[in-house]
């Protein structure tokens, strides 16, 4: 008898997972060995050990681009291992290490430029991020891309894949609360600070174009892509993925794993605490301010944050809002990542270049 978290988790997650980097071979192989939430991070992660043994065999035999893909497949299998499981800090630590090392071991590889960068953001934060250029052309304008709740900038990867083909680079971090920062410090609302310190790093380096800077967000991240719109006048053009208006409205609705992660990501141990911080995670008052092109993209069977909160952000955004209501679409339409990613890089493109 499978428990509800494993079948929650099953449920819910299957086309993120699929479309985000893990084999749908492996996902009915390793979910099928799952019977209670607390064998989850454990069987993912000898998913990923699996797929660190073909990187490895890869090497040996000189094979540096296919090593370079499974490494980042293990990457996948450690983070979706780890990604909701809050109950076991050890466990997920260091399924976390290995999501980094296993994707900075890919980098390392990879035909294409990819940096690991670290930027200064404040007193208490420094921005981890990978910035993948393209092949050809000189100083590409930049995307930055913003993970959610429970995602990471390595997750990222495939989202980057369709900006850099189209000759844009991306710049993929994790914020507060996010990824390698879970244990460091709680998310923030006001994640535009973070996203005002990379646009300066951004404008530093010579070989990107610092006048030319998009942003693209993901649920969470969604909301902290809207507020940079908002509050950062060097951003060009944003793309607000399954994001919400305010966290805290849709907290109790929300499935038992993601409530659990989002309280132990804003740093408390109580749902209740948690909610009520979570107030602070609002657009109200904002949007405004929007001055440049704002895409809202959303999932008409988005299970975690209702449609109407894509519409209320679109009419508060006014003029420079423009708003895709994708009815057949899941949470970040995940269930149908060929029609959507193309089509908003293509957007994205449009905007930058």
């Amino acid at each position: 008898m499978v428990d509800d978290r494993v079948a929650s988790a099953v449920r819910h997650w299957a086309p993120r997972m699929v479309a985000n980097g893990i084999d749908y071979n492996d996902f009915i192989r390793a979910t099928a060995r799952i019977d209670r939430w607390d064998q989850w991070c454990g069987v993912w992660s000898g998913i990923g050990e699996e797929h660190l043994a073909l990187a490895e065999a890869a090497l040996a035999d000189g094979r540096a681009r296919s090593a370079a893909q499974h490494y980042v497949t293990a990457s996948m299998a450690f983070h979706f291992g780890k990604f909701l499981f809050v109950d076991y800090p050890h466990e997920r630590r260091v399924a976390s290490q290995r999501t980094i090392t296993s994707y900075a071991q890919a980098s390392a590889l990879w035909p294409d430029p990819v940096e690991l960068v670290r930027i200064p953001a404040d007193e208490a934060v420094t921005v981890p991020a990978v910035l993948r250029k393209p092949p050809h052309g000189a100083r590409p304008p930049v995307v930055i891309l913003i993970p959610g709740l429970d995602s990471v900038k390595e997750e990222l990867h495939r989202y980057g894949d369709d900006f850099l083909d189209r000759g844009m680079a991306v710049l993929a971090i994790d914020g507060p609360g996010q990824g390698a920062l879970e244990d460091v410090v709680p998310m923030r609302p006001d994640y535009e600070v973070i996203v005002s310190r990379v646009v300066d790093f951004i404008q530093q380096r010579p070989d990107l174009n610092g006048s030319r800077i998009g942003v693209m967000g993901v649920s969470v991240g969604g909301y902290y892509a809207a507020r940079a719109a908002a509050r950062e006048p060097r951003i060009h053009a944003t793309i607000e993925s399954g994001g919400a208006y305010c966290l805290a409205d849709d907290f109790d609705a929300v499935p038992e794993l993601t409530r659990q992660a989002f309280t132990v990501r804003s740093g408390h141990t109580d749902p209740s605490a948690a909610r009520t911080y979570l107030l602070q995670f609002t657009l109200e008052g904002l949007l405004s301010e929007v001055s440049r092109p704002l895409l809202i993209i959303h999932g008409g069977r988005d299970r975690l944050f209702p449609v109407d909160v894509a519409q209320r952000i679109a009419e508060e955004a006014g003029e420079h809002a423009e708003l895709w209501i994708i009815p057949e679409g899941n949470h970040l339409c995940n269930n149908m990542p060929y029609a959507i990613r193309p089509r908003q890089a293509d957007w994205m493109k449009q905007m930058l270049m």
